[in-house]
């Protein structure tokens, strides 16, 4: 897809990535997250995300949520171990609107405490909520399990203990130190020629004072694998398996990409799916996850089912990796696996907003962002060869630590 990047003085980059819609998006992307936060700021990049929405210097909390919501527009954030974003979708002409709002926002956000107190209360909330659905807990858990003493492994929300003496020192020192102009993309997706786009960026951000910088991230340390039961008041078992992976910048990303896609991917017809769920009937929920970032990944197994059902469940997938461990992927099979991922991201294509998102982070973190075409030849340049070392190293069960949440009775 044709794109064009514009990058002023102070560091902010503009991607413009013009599409023959009515429709248009946009995203700021902020490369901070939550894993930039010390121990007992446990959960304020998640707290700022949600701050920014409460009062500007010249906006309150409805004049916010109002300025796209009343020409129809839809705007939302979200908050990663790595990123900020806040994107919007909206009708062609209120281009300018939506760049302004996220200037607004981002850059001239007060943090009242009557607000902050509010907002407190709110997250706590959602704090107790998230934990009560185990199916999502376990995942934080096996992080923390997994990236011991590393700020990878804490909460996105933070803990009840450290969002209640967040203070508005701790949020103006946080976005000091990591909202750095040079790590920040805004982008734009729509019908708008590059000098329209170009005119209306540089208006709200040129004046941004210039804050750049690295980000002093420490890379975690290898931790040992870990086989826990958690007796926990729920009606069904849930089980993650997995370990640490490849970095976004490791050679064997796209071939792990590719075995997390054929294990259990978006499709029916993966082969955990047609193992646990279709032949044997143990779990109607299983899921494989990868998620590579700068300087580690993740890799996952999850399934529910019924108590009596764990041991055997996980007997089934420790089955399936030693096939795929002893028994390499051949020619004809790995062909088919690359036809069904290349075939399953072009759909992808067709969600716009998650499209112009990836886009904004992939230069964030590679500097430059790859076509459709680009994609395709990374896929097909995956080797029998590579999948097997890959394998070997992924699901090896002396790797792989497990955890389970089981219920108390």
């Amino acid at each position: 897809m044709e794109y064009n990047v514009h990058t002023l003085p102070n560091g902010i980059r503009l991607l413009h990535v013009p599409a023959a819609s009515t429709i248009s998006h946009a995203c700021i992307i902020v490369n901070s997250g939550s894993r930039d936060e010390n121990e007992s700021q446990a959960g304020l990049a998640h707290f700022i995300e949600h701050m920014i929405f409460k009062r500007t210097e010249k906006r309150n909390t409805n004049q916010i949520l109002n300025r796209l919501e009343s020409v129809g527009a839809d705007l939302n954030a979200y908050t990663t171990k790595e990123y900020t974003c806040i994107h919007a979708s909206f009708l062609h002409p209120y281009l300018g609107r939506t760049l302004e709002l996220f200037h607004d926002i981002v850059f001239h956000s007060t943090f009242p405490e009557d607000e902050m107190e509010k907002e407190r209360g709110v997250i706590l909330d959602e704090i107790a909520s998230y934990l009560d659905q185990p199916e999502e807990a376990i995942y934080d858990d096996f992080e923390d399990m997994v990236f011991r003493d590393h700020s990878l492994g804490r909460n996105i929300l933070g803990t009840t203990e450290s969002v209640s003496r967040l203070s508005g020192k701790d949020i103006k020192d946080f976005i000091s130190a990591n909202y750095r102009t040079d790590q920040i993309v805004v982008a734009v997706l729509g019908k708008y020629s590059l000098d329209k786009a170009v005119k209306i960026f540089t208006n709200y951000y040129e004046a941004v004072p210039a804050n750049k910088g690295s980000h002093n991230r420490i890379a975690p340390s290898a931790a040992p694998v870990i086989k826990r039961v958690d007796t926990k008041p729920i009606m069904q078992a849930h089980t993650v398996i997995g370990s640490t992976a490849y970095s976004l910048y490791h050679p064997f990303k796209t071939g792990l990409l590719l075995l997390n896609n054929l294990l259990c991917g978006n499709a029916m017809s993966s082969i955990l799916n047609l193992q646990l769920r279709e032949k044997h009937g143990i779990a109607y929920s299983i899921e494989s996850g990868y998620s590579p970032l700068s300087d580690t990944g993740i890799f996952t197994i999850y399934f529910g089912t019924d108590k009596e059902k764990v041991n055997k469940a996980i007997s089934l997938i420790d089955k399936e990796f030693k096939k795929l461990r002893s028994n390499p992927l051949t020619e004809i099979q790995l062909r088919k696996a690359k036809q069904k991922f290349i075939g399953q991201i072009a759909l992808g294509e067709e969600n716009r907003i998650g499209l112009i998102v990836s886009m904004a982070k992939s230069l964030i973190d590679y500097d430059k962002i790859d076509n459709l075409d680009t994609v395709f030849a990374k896929i097909e340049a995956v080797t029998t060869a590579e999948m097997e070392q890959i394998t070997a190293e992924i699901l090896n069960e002396k790797n792989l630590s497990v955890l389970t949440f089981y219920p108390l009775t």
